[in-house]
């Protein structure tokens, strides 16, 4: 079975998931656009779209409209060629609005498994629960024919753990899609001992394809993202409540979140990060991933707390970010949550003390927005940093104890073997998290 032949039967499990829509919304356009090659097109083309909520499903195919519109108007000098012996369709919109519907013509919208038994090819983006991806992989296994390839977009759990217990034998990889997979670049692929090489092929040639840049991470829990999120979120935390010793521990959240996106030059803050993935998401991965490390406890009692306290983060169905720690108003946090007290504190009553002490950035400041793209970053970056580490204040403290700590957690994820080298490490956190400079960097040496 070639390339072609392999996708005209998918299912994606959790389709109408933030990542399995995605995930469908690409393999769509794909298997379409496979479709109008002259010598398939009296083939069928099936994408089952699986999930088990109806109205996430409904939720699914608007979506999948409005995308699939998006994509047809950057394309419509090639649609011209593929519908050019159809001589109804002059205009633009006439042929846009063709393409559409055909894309959408091959998703089939189901919430039975057994829509996934004639599939050859099986994308499953359901939730980080190990035990529910063997049972469902296990038994689209066991009543399918083909002898199905699986690619499950986990992002934490060892995919030789739900090979061996679903009984996959080489054929299931981690293709591991970044949120959200239509705009992301970057997957990580992740084979076990057993893994096909025509597996293997497949997955790449399908990620070119889409146009996506592959990193390979080592089958280890949490791969390279996960790998250094948690942790990184991890150092925030702890550091967050050390200072709430000293100070009231929405100050402390404040201050922490500032040092990370301002003197550290990321795109957000961690704590509008950890927001933004889902606090009970973070808390999930962290369990899933502290099953399998022996040297360190991957676990925040603060997590749980927020968490028991029904402060979850995450976002809504229409892209808009949840309360987590910090409550939000037009996508900019403007209060953070108080546990003991149990409700949000505005941030402009405590940003000027916390501001005070901190003490001021180095008059080399610069903002991940005004930097990102530049050619000369590396240069700015290096100039920036030294002069932090020269500063003696409470905030170039917190900063260069946060990169140093960056750092050890790139490195140790080469030397625990996670990761093939440095710069493995640094693409995913580029690329994947948008970074300005990858952690394993020169900067904190």
């Amino acid at each position: 079975m070639n390339y072609e032949e392999r996708l005209q039967n998918v299912t994606v499990l959790g389709a109408a998931g933030k990542m399995g829509s995605g995930i469908l919304l690409l393999t769509a356009v794909e298997m379409a656009d496979i479709s109008f090659k002259p010598e398939n097109q009296t083939k069928t083309y099936v994408l089952n779209a699986m999930d088990v909520s109806h109205e996430g499903l409904a939720g699914l195919l608007k979506y999948l409209k409005v995308q699939i519109l998006k994509i047809a108007e950057k394309k419509t000098v090639l649609l011209r060629k593929i519908y050019a012996d159809r001589t109804d369709l002059i205009e633009n919109k006439d042929i846009i609005d063709q393409y559409v519907f055909d894309v959408i013509n091959i998703v089939r919208p189901v919430t039975k498994l057994e829509a996934a038994y004639d599939s050859n090819l099986i994308f499953e983006a359901v939730s980080e629960n190990k035990d529910l991806k063997v049972k469902l992989l296990s038994q689209i296994d066991s009543n399918n024919p083909n002898n199905p390839w699986y690619f499950t977009n986990t992002s934490s759990v060892p995919i030789n753990v739900v090979e061996k217990e679903a009984g996959l034998e080489g054929r299931i990889l981690g293709f591991h899609f970044y949120n959200p997979p239509a705009i992301q670049k970057l997957v990580e692929l992740i084979v076990t001992d057993k893994t096909k090489k025509e597996v293997v092929e497949f997955a790449k040639t399908y990620a070119k394809n889409l146009r996506k840049i592959i990193v390979p991470s080592n089958d280890f829990a949490g791969f390279i993202g996960n790998g250094h999120f948690m942790r990184d979120s991890l150092h925030a935390i702890t550091e967050a409540e050390a200072l709430a010793k000293d100070v009231p521990f929405v100050e402390a959240v404040f201050m922490v979140n500032k040092v990370a996106q301002e003197y550290l030059v990321r795109p957000m803050g961690i704590f509008q990060l950890i927001d933004y993935v889902g606090i009970d998401v973070v808390q999930f991965i962290m369990k899933v991933m502290n099953a399998f490390v022996t040297d360190e406890e991957l676990h925040s009692s603060l997590l749980d707390k927020m968490i028991e306290l029904g402060v979850k983060g995450g976002q809504k169905s229409d892209g808009s970010q949840k309360d987590g720690f910090m409550k939000y108003e037009k996508g900019q946090p403007i209060a953070i949550f108080d546990p003991d007290k149990k409700e949000y504190i505005p941030i402009s009553e405590f940003k000027d003390k916390c501001e005070k002490k901190l003490g001021p950035i180095p008059d080399s400041k610069i903002s991940w927005k005004s930097i990102i793209r530049r050619p000369d970053k590396e240069v700015l970056l290096e100039d920036f940093f030294k002069t932090l580490k020269t500063k003696q204040t409470f905030g170039a403290e917190l900063a260069v104890k946060y990169g140093k700590r960056s750092n050890e957690i790139g490195k140790k994820l080469v030397a625990d073997n996670v990761a093939n080298n440095e710069n493995d490490v640094n693409t995913v956190m580029l690329t994947g998290f948008f970074h300005a400079y990858g952690p394993v960097n020169t900067f904190f040496d």
